[in-house]
């Protein structure tokens, strides 16, 4: 088995409260199902919109991100599957989808030599 990090992109939750709650629902259905399969290995966290950005070789610090909404990464987990087409298999159940996101599915490197 190896480890794939999931990057979830797309936009903030949209809707009414009633239909924020019940995608928040979605996303616990599909966690759960996940964690109890065994296949998370790190629960990771959701991340907020603000950010900095540190680049060049004078480390200048920029406001950001200057993504398309599109692809700002909302949160991430760490699941463990086959090979990236079972990565891609377990993506595919992720409620991301219904409000035009994405699942960005990522082999996490070993650091041992």
């Amino acid at each position: 088995m190896s480890e794939f990090a999931f990057l979830f992109r797309g936009r903030e939750l949209v809707g009414s409260a009633e239909q924020q709650q019940r995608t928040l629902e979605k996303w616990a259905v599909w966690m759960t199902g996940l964690k109890q399969r065994g296949l998370i290995t790190d629960m990771g966290l959701p991340l907020e919109d603000a950010a900095k950005r540190v680049v060049g070789p004078d480390r200048m610090v920029h406001d950001g991100p200057f993504a398309e909404i599109k692809d700002l990464v909302n949160g991430f987990i760490v699941v463990t599957a086959d090979d990236v087409d079972a990565a891609c298999e377990i993506a595919r159940g992720c409620p991301i989808y219904e409000h035009g996101g994405g699942v960005e599915i990522r082999p996490v490197a070993s650091m041992t030599p």
